[in-house]
């Protein structure tokens, strides 16, 4: 998966933005002012950390070589992926869907609503 695909995927999630709050290096997708994806853009290969339950994080990096605890975040919650074509494109979009239900799941009553306008 490239930038230009990685980059459709997780701005067509329902109120994505898209942000640099670090830096210009690190590209951020958030909803409702809320992280689900992390993406380090100008490496090469890509790397993006995304949200997990914590049972899937640790079987993740159990199952993928190119998945390991998430780079400055809380490691019991955030794997980051090297996309380096290890893994198919179906299991890191799965994973993409997962990042961004956990982090609405958690919004308040008011912001889902919001989301669903």
């Amino acid at each position: 998966m490239n930038l230009e695909h990685l980059e459709q995927i997780l701005s067509t999630k329902n109120g994505a933005t898209k942000e640099f709050p670090f830096g210009k290096e690190a590209m951020v997708f958030k909803v409702m002012n809320k992280m689900f994806a992390l993406v380090a853009w100008q490496e090469n290969p890509l790397h993006v950390t995304l949200k997990s339950r914590p049972e899937d994080a640790v079987g993740y990096r159990n199952i993928y070589k190119c998945v390991r605890p998430g780079y400055y975040m809380n490691k019991k919650h955030w794997n980051t992926i090297t996309v380096d074509g290890s893994m198919s494109d179906e299991i890191l979009i799965e994973m993409i869907n997962e990042s961004y239900t956990l982090v609405v799941d958690k919004l308040t009553k008011k912001e889902k609503a919001l989301l669903e306008k």
